[in-house]
């Protein structure tokens, strides 16, 4: 899995736990391990979490219902949050950035 960017180790552990419970419904594996997440960044004195992700194509037809699934666990898990998610595709998605579990998951 590649190593996501952050300013907040400690924070971001707890949003990757809270991301895990995203499932694609296409694929049946969660964004973490797929490695959609990038980057994850937290501003203290706003209460503002910065969520930069991607998805396995740029016409995902869940693309939307994920991006949404992912700013409401982020809420839940940082209530007085406002979540910001931002949907790149630079760079682009590839399976490299599946995690080992999720290779596991997908039989790879």
């Amino acid at each position: 899995m590649s190593e996501i960017i952050t300013n907040n180790k400690t924070e971001c552990g707890r949003a990757m736990e809270a991301l895990r419970g995203v499932i694609d419904p296409e694929i049946g594996l969660n964004i973490v391990d797929l490695g959609l997440v990038y980057q994850i960044d937290f501003d203290e004195e706003t209460n503002e979490i910065f969520l930069a992700m991607t998805l396995t194509t740029q016409f995902c037809p869940m693309g939307e219902s994920i991006r949404d699934s992912a700013e409401s666990v982020m809420q839940d898990a940082f209530p007085g949050y406002r979540v910001h998610i931002h949907v790149i595709f630079d760079p682009p998605w590839t399976s490299e950035r599946i995690s080992q579990e999720g290779r596991e998951f997908l039989n790879q």
